[in-house]
């Protein structure tokens, strides 16, 4: 019994389940408010990623493209960036963010970003003197990390470029949730509203679950805006809860203004859960409140429900962001489930030195299998093995037809999840979450159970 930790063997990707860095990019940067992310590269770095985001979030993104063609390839797109940046100030007044985010081929031809944003600074102050554009910088080449790599970059990029003032003390506390949906942002500010804590989300993504409003208008766009990064460098302190998607960006704050920086185990599950809060507390000296304790025995109480009868020893398969999946494989645990299958999806070594995963290794007794820069393939072989025999599959959507053609439940977690309604705007992290979250294990598993007339008698006792 015990843990392997391994990367595939196989050179080539077949079936992958994350998409390129400036997907990522492009992620963090529509999390702004009155910005437009560009990237630099072929229009089909943007178009495919916005198309992922409209399968998810049922709603439309503005992401513009430089659309480089044969001439840029050889003679280099430095035209290309400065007609873009000047459309788009010209287009959209209010604009106030550009993030240059370059791909694949842009690194290839090694066009000179930051020699191209001075000149754009330049043409910006001239056309428009009364008016102050940032043009960020975003390296993101597709041929190396993944679009998680990609978040990371371009949030720690726009922080770099806009904050770069010590600002006056807000009291106000940081929070770098990561990649997560508009249902877990809503849940953890209620959470600091409970607490009476005052806090600044990057990127605030909550209107990404769209309002229509009485006047008829459709407001999607990120929440976060200038003033609320230019006024970070003063926060009281930074919390990331996601090692590899916004830790980074805390810790340049740390280093370049003294900003105290926390790096939390993103909650999932109970334990995580409280640690978050526990490490809030102590920070800002706000006692947890007793609405949060009860919501936690009402989060227990339902889990105890359904982990001994039903879940115990569920073998399960996990797959996506690595916050997510090691979030989720310490939940498992939580709930009696067996984290077997560990899949993590490119080629950032050090995961496999993440402190959480080592734990995970000293808590099973039984074999457990960690695979980095593994693809959806690596599933579809251990499905198909009688040996890994898996119960149940956590992931996106993109493993959809691995758990069809295997005949396991699966249930949607992460992005991009599109064949089921809703989900971005229920919360997976939290208490809250917690409960959500097992019960869509339960019910997708009773599902199952009747679809394949397999021990359905149990569910009479329910």
């Amino acid at each position: 019994m015990g843990c392997d930790i391994t990367t595939k063997e196989r050179a080539g990707v077949i079936n992958p389940m994350y998409d390129c860095q400036p997907a990522g990019a492009q992620y963090a940067g529509i999390g702004v408010k009155d910005c437009i992310p560009l990237v630099h590269g072929g229009q089909g770095c943007t178009m495919f990623v916005r198309l992922l985001f409209a399968q998810h979030f049922k709603e439309n993104f503005d992401i513009a493209s430089t659309s480089l063609h044969e001439d840029s390839a050889v003679f280099g797109g430095h035209q290309r960036i400065r007609d873009g940046v000047m459309t788009l100030a010209r287009r959209y007044p209010a604009l106030r963010v550009i993030p240059l985010i370059t791909t694949c081929s842009s690194e290839v031809i090694g066009d000179d970003v930051e020699g191209n944003i001075n000149v754009c600074n330049k043409m910006l102050k001239e056309a428009f003197p009364d008016r102050k554009v940032y043009v960020v910088p975003v390296h993101t080449p597709s041929f190396k990390s993944s679009q998680v790599g990609g978040y990371s970059e371009c949030l720690r990029a726009i922080f770099k470029t806009i904050a770069t003032r010590k600002a006056t003390a807000t009291g106000k506390l940081n929070i770098f949730p990561g990649w997560v949906n508009p249902g877990d942002l809503v849940m953890l500010k209620r959470y600091l509203r409970e607490m009476d804590v005052d806090a600044t989300f990057f990127m605030d993504t909550q209107d990404f679950d769209s309002p229509v409003l009485p006047d008829k208008s459709i407001h999607t766009h990120g929440r976060t805006t200038v003033e609320d990064i230019m006024a970070s460098t003063g926060a009281r302190a930074s919390v990331a809860l996601a090692r590899y998607e916004g830790a980074s960006t805390a810790e340049q704050l740390s280093s370049d203004f003294e900003v105290p920086a926390h790096i939390v185990a993103t909650p999932y599950g109970i334990a995580n859960t409280d640690a978050l809060l526990q490490k809030i507390s102590e920070i800002t000296g706000r006692p947890i409140p007793d609405s949060l304790i009860t919501e936690r025995g009402v989060a227990i109480d339902a889990l105890q429900d359904l982990a001994h009868m039903f879940f115990a020893d569920k073998r399960v398969a996990l797959f996506g962001h690595p916050d997510l999946v090691i979030g989720l494989a310490e939940f498992c645990l939580e709930i009696e489930m067996k984290p077997v299958l560990l899949l993590l999806g490119d080629d950032n070594s050090k995961y496999k030195r993440d402190p959480r995963i080592l734990a995970l290794t000293k808590k099973a007794d039984w074999d457990m299998e960690v695979i980095c820069n593994a693809d959806l393939w690596e599933l579809e072989k251990r499905v198909k093995d009688p040996d890994t025999k898996i119960d149940l599959i956590l992931g996106h959507s993109k493993g959809r037809y691995v758990a069809i053609d295997g005949n396991i439940p699966m249930v949607r977690v992460g992005f991009p999840s599109f064949d089921r309604a809703g989900l971005y705007r229920h919360p997976t992290m939290g208490y809250q979450g917690a409960m959500e979250l097992a019960e869509n294990i339960a019910n997708t598993l009773f599902a199952h159970m009747e679809f394949n007339r397999n021990k359905e008698w149990i569910l009479n006792t329910w």
